[in-house]
């Protein structure tokens, strides 16, 4: 039952992401190269706020639980802004022609096509990050649900990170439109939305580690990750 439970949830999470990586850039080597790129910048981006969560750690490692919320908050917010920062930065590298130093002979993608792949690579990794510990558990020998948890919460855990990786692909596209049309109210329109879905994601993610530590109490190997309080 737990393999079961595991690669149901694997596919669940990434089977339209890698769906779409066979069928629309696997073919294609430039596309892989931008998809790796994307990927790249979304592990920069979790690279800041990581450090800055370690100095958070060393200076309010004391201090009471009020604080630590807020903290807690804060990067939240700050990842999120990071995130789209680096995205913007993918965009202005493309729009500089420097990734064109890759293949001169190459024809160069359009940018609608550069936006799609771009959010797929920060929507692959961010869903990687996110659901891989949650889904390693799902092998056991712990067993959700036994302290009257939700059964589904491996299932649940699934259905978000697919909607993450889908909505970085959106977000990815509606960006990239923006700057190419210099509307910058819809840039502020993504980020208003990548905040509001990763505060969501945030209050939800709480209750999801406490059934995880329960489940992962069993087996005595809890090892928290980034993932759990990394905007989406």
């Amino acid at each position: 039952m737990t393999a079961a439970v595991f690669f149901g949830c694997a596919f669940i999470a990434f089977g339209p992401a890698l769906a779409l990586y066979v069928f629309t850039i696997a073919t294609d080597p430039l596309r892989v190269t931008f998809l790796i790129a994307g990927a790249f910048f979304w592990l920069v981006s979790l690279l800041l706020p990581s450090v800055f969560r370690y100095l958070v750690r060393i200076i309010a490692e004391n201090r009471d639980g009020p604080i630590q919320k807020y903290l807690l908050i804060f990067r939240v917010l700050l990842s999120v802004c990071i995130q789209e920062l680096f995205r913007l930065a993918y965009y202005r590298l493309r729009a500089s022609e420097g990734l064109k130093s890759i293949n001169p002979e190459e024809t160069a993608p359009s940018m609608r096509l550069l936006a799609y792949v771009s959010g797929l690579g920060f929507g692959i990794m961010s869903g990687v990050f996110s659901f891989v510990n949650t889904l390693s558990d799902s092998l056991g020998p712990g067993t959700v649900g036994i302290h009257g948890d939700s059964p589904q919460f491996f299932l649940n855990s699934a259905f978000m990170t697919l909607v993450i990786i889908l909505l970085h692909v959106f977000w990815g596209i509606v960006f990239f439109d923006g700057c190419e049309k210099k509307k910058w109210y819809i840039l502020l329109m993504v980020l208003l939305t990548h905040l509001l879905v990763s505060t969501q994601v945030s209050v939800v993610t709480v209750l999801s580690v406490l059934a995880e530590l329960k489940c992962r109490g069993l087996s005595g190997r809890f090892q928290p990750n980034e993932g759990h309080i990394h905007g989406k």
